[in-house]
């Protein structure tokens, strides 16, 4: 659906597990092996690693102005991170213990922060997609995750309700 870039550093791993659920055709990537293997997971761990998806999804759309986000942080309190300090006195927060999906979100999630990029990655406003992308736009507006899909079907949809009879 999208044809931006791929987010970057670790957002590429949090774009990459909210679109794993095409919500238009109802197709979720996580009940194949090989989505499954991609982000390390077993079958039990599929409940808990959709529920993150959503919470996930939920604070895109919230980066977006399109609703709050409080789910994922309940789901973070959990998340075993730790601060490392470098040799030059740098420090970094980094996933503590095995390196489980939910570690791995949080780590990425607090570099974003960190740098300021985390509030680019959203999802589209379109109610049919949802789908999450990184908004590169320099005012940081962006609305859909492809203007040429996406956006061309709401903006044709605003046309035909302005000019329908």
């Amino acid at each position: 659906m999208n044809d931006r870039a791929p987010a970057p550093g670790g957002l590429a791993l949090i774009e990459a597990l909210v679109n794993t659920l095409n919500i238009e055709t109802g197709l979720d990537c996580l009940d194949t092996p090989d989505a499954r293997g991609r982000f390390a997971l077993t079958p039990p761990d599929l409940p808990a690693a959709r529920d993150l998806r959503e919470a996930l999804r939920a604070a895109c759309l919230a980066h977006a102005g399109h609703g709050t986000s409080t789910d994922l942080d309940a789901l973070l309190a959990d998340a075993p991170l730790r601060v490392a300090i470098a040799p030059d006195g740098s420090a970094t927060v980094r996933a503590a213990g095995p390196p489980t999906l939910l570690a791995r979100v949080a780590e990425a999630i607090a570099a974003a922060t960190a740098d300021g990029t985390w509030t680019r990655l959203k999802a589209c406003e379109a109610a049919d997609c949802h789908w999450a992308y990184y908004d590169r736009s320099p005012a940081c507006r962006s609305r859909w995750c492809s203007m040429s899909v996406c956006g061309a079907r709401t903006k044709m949809r605003t046309y035909r309700a302005r000019h329908t009879p």
